[in-house]
């Protein structure tokens, strides 16, 4: 074989690994945009780099599968979900405590369901990676509850985290019937 023929046939093998790199790479982020979601590209943003955004998250995606996540007894389930028409009724006369409750049993029930219950910002990332679509609702509850805190958030700013805080409520309850009947009947009002 003359030394042509070694030089082509090393540059094929070479195009060739790149090519399956690349493939690879490619499915890798195509893996994490379709489980993450919308906090994919948050993610992105926040880190400035597609790179570093996907090594956060397969990261992330690993620190959560080590949890014991699991789904709630149907005992359990009837005593958060009766909790949470507790609080919903109690928001009319007094929004204030409502939320409050509200994100206390928010921190509860993923504690239920095997979430370790960190600083905020580590809850609200392992949710995402079971819950994508909800975590931003959960990131918008928050935000009213701590002007809530500091007395910075009108009645109307606690009714919108309350919403938010039941689409969370509804996805770790597996209830989706709570987000449903709730929009249903403000279509009708």
């Amino acid at each position: 074989m003359n030394a042509s023929a070694v030089v082509t046939i090393v540059v094929a093998v070479i195009a060739a690994v790149i090519v399956l790199a690349l493939l690879a790479v490619n499915q890798r982020s195509k893996r994490l945009r379709e489980r993450f979601g919308p906090e994919y590209s948050r993610t992105v943003e926040e880190t400035g780099s597609k790179m570093r955004a996907e090594a956060k998250l397969q990261k992330l995606q690993k620190r959560v599968e080590d949890f014991k996540i699991t789904p709630l007894s149907s005992e359990t389930r009837a005593r958060f979900v009766a909790g949470w028409h507790k609080i919903q009724s109690r928001f009319v006369d007094d929004p204030r405590s409502a939320l409050t409750e509200a994100d206390k049993l928010i921190q509860e029930i993923m504690t239920a369901r095997g979430y370790p219950v960190t600083e905020f910002a580590q809850r609200a990332e392992d949710i995402s990676v079971d819950h994508s679509l909800v975590v931003e609702q959960y990131r918008a509850g928050h935000e009213i509850s701590l002007r809530h805190a500091q007395g910075r958030a009108t009645t109307e700013d606690m009714r919108q985290a309350m919403i938010h805080y039941r689409t969370l409520f509804a996805e770790l309850a597996d209830e989706p019937e709570l987000t449903r009947t709730a929009t249903a009947r403000s279509a009708r009002a």
